[in-house]
């Protein structure tokens, strides 16, 4: 009995040693801490920490599919090309669908808020058929780009990748790709999608900007930024001119030469709870290449050209909540740009009908410059003005209704319409001659946008607009143009006349 006790004893403590060892060997080790994702609440809705670090993200963005009718772009009139040409190479709907993403950060520090945006789209969109001369036809995307072997799937299937905001923010300064200065909020957009005219237009730009508030609502800004990919049209020497460009409402030779200074903006702003009242001005270089093929041929030297706009925001309208009213309006002289914004054309063909004995179509030409010149002369600065503006009415909280309408004018100074002219009698034969030759224009556009938004952030949009090309060239006058085998025109005579063209837009947008 006693060789049994002293066993279990034996048995008892060496079992209590192995657990003692196994309860210490399981002892956990020291975890680092976990971090979590922290609202951040310094900046708005949607932010949170980057985890490790005191700086603020939020992401963002939406998702987009379009459908326009009777027109090959998004979202503008059938204005030239084979959507001007209305015919069987005409676009009778374009669609179009984008997913965009963008990236907010922001620091707190001793200077002030330190922020980076980015904002990145993928978009594809369907589209056009051009002639090739031979009985067949090509296709090409939106861009431009010939597609090979006349589109197979995989041509199809590409889409575009395009990069809309890059910019640093910091003690006041703006560095990168940002909006410009000279805009306005709703830049081109007062109660619309369709592209107006009448503003600096939406499209960021690259920039360097200092931005100074004085409190109660008031800032000023003065901005040099990047002209050449957003705020130059066309520098037309006129010498260079041909047939087949003047028929598609190109005046000249595009001879623009590389880049010498920025244009320089400056901005006042007032914001209020009653809306907005905003001035800017911008100074433009014209900057030519060569009068011929070298630099023997000479040029002519560069010219400084400008833009002036006002705007107007009201808010807090007797017709109800959210209801409001933009109003925008912009002077140009060699800087058309600023009112010809760059999601619109530079030049216009659009073709109809004619009752005139001989004819066999009409058309309407007209191109946008900032400056002309020929061969041993100096530039000639372009004149544009014209405003655009919107107002939106809110039914209820679920659907609303705008009414929006831009007028804009070209115009040329004698000097200018003389080296036009001359062209134009020469290449097309106008049939009245100089007398009758005029290459002012007046575009107008009025339209109806109506949204219903069934839920939050989810929005179906219908809208029409209606553009109205109104050329100056002398009633009665014809012209004879070139085949033109890219939209299956023949050449023949034609008369010139004012053109119009209804287009629609029916989207359905998700936001994130």
């Amino acid at each position: 009995m006693t060789k049994l006790k002293s066993f279990l004893l034996v048995s008892a403590a060496a079992g209590l040693a192995a657990a003692g060892g196994a309860q210490a060997a399981d002892l956990p080790v020291k975890a680092k801490p976990i971090e979590y994702v922290k609202i951040c609440s310094l900046y708005g809705p949607g932010f949170y920490y980057v985890p490790g670090t005191d700086t603020c993200i939020k992401l963002g963005g939406y998702v987009r599919a379009d459908l326009l009718v009777n027109t090959a772009a998004d979202f503008d009139a059938a204005s030239n090309g084979v959507g001007g040409a209305r015919n069987r190479l005409s676009n009778g709907y374009t669609a179009r669908s984008r997913e965009d993403l963008n990236i907010d950060t922001r620091t707190a520090t001793e200077y002030g808020t330190l922020r980076t945006f980015f904002e990145g789209v993928f978009t594809w969109t369907s589209g056009t058929y051009s002639g090739t001369g031979s009985g067949s036809t090509v296709y090409q995307s939106l861009g431009g780009n010939t597609a090979p072997a006349n589109a197979g799937p995989g041509n199809v299937a590409y889409g575009t990748v395009g990069v809309y905001y890059a910019f640093i923010q910091f003690a006041g300064f703006t560095i990168g790709k940002a909006e410009s200065q000279f805009r306005t909020p709703w830049a081109q957009y007062p109660a619309n999608n369709f592209e107006l005219p009448g503003s600096g237009g939406w499209d960021p730009v690259n920039q360097f900007t200092y931005t100074a508030s004085f409190g109660q609502g008031v800032t000023a800004s003065i901005s040099a930024q990047d002209q050449v990919a957003n705020y130059t049209s066309n520098v037309w020497n006129i010498s260079a001119a041909s047939a087949a460009g003047i028929a598609a409402g190109a005046y000249g030779g595009n001879d623009i030469g590389g880049t010498r200074a920025p244009d320089l903006v400056a901005q006042l702003r007032l914001d209020q709870a009653w809306g907005l009242f905003q001035a800017s001005v911008a100074a433009h270089d014209n900057h030519a290449a060569y009068y011929g093929a070298t630099e023997l041929t000479g040029h002519p030297d560069d010219k400084w050209g400008w833009a002036g706009q006002l705007a107007l925001s009201i808010k807090n309208l007797p017709t109800g909540p959210g209801d409001t009213v933009n109003i925008t309006g912009v002077y140009t002289n060699g800087a058309s740009r600023y009112n010809f914004q760059d999601y619109m054309s530079t030049t216009f063909a659009m073709y109809g009908g004619t009752s005139l004995p001989g004819a066999y179509q009409s058309l309407g030409i007209a191109g946008v410059s900032d400056s002309v010149f020929v061969a041993g002369s100096g530039q000639e600065l372009t004149t544009t003005y014209g405003f655009n503006g919107g107002y939106t009415h809110n039914w209820n909280a679920y659907w609303n209704s705008s009414i929006f309408g831009a007028w804009a004018a070209v115009r040329y100074n004698n000097t200018a319409k003389g080296y036009i002219c001359g062209a134009v009698v020469a290449s097309l034969a106008l049939s009245t001659g100089l007398a009758g030759c005029n290459p002012d224009f007046n575009y107008a556009v009025v339209g109806v946008k109506t949204s219903w938004v069934p839920v939050k952030n989810l929005a179906f949009t219908a809208e029409i607009g209606y553009l109205m090309l109104d050329q100056k060239y002398a009633a009665g006058s014809t012209v004879t143009l070139p085949q033109q085998s890219g939209i299956a025109k023949p050449g023949t005579l034609y008369e010139l006349k004012d053109q119009n063209s209804l287009v629609m837009l029916l989207r359905a947008q998700r936001n994130w």
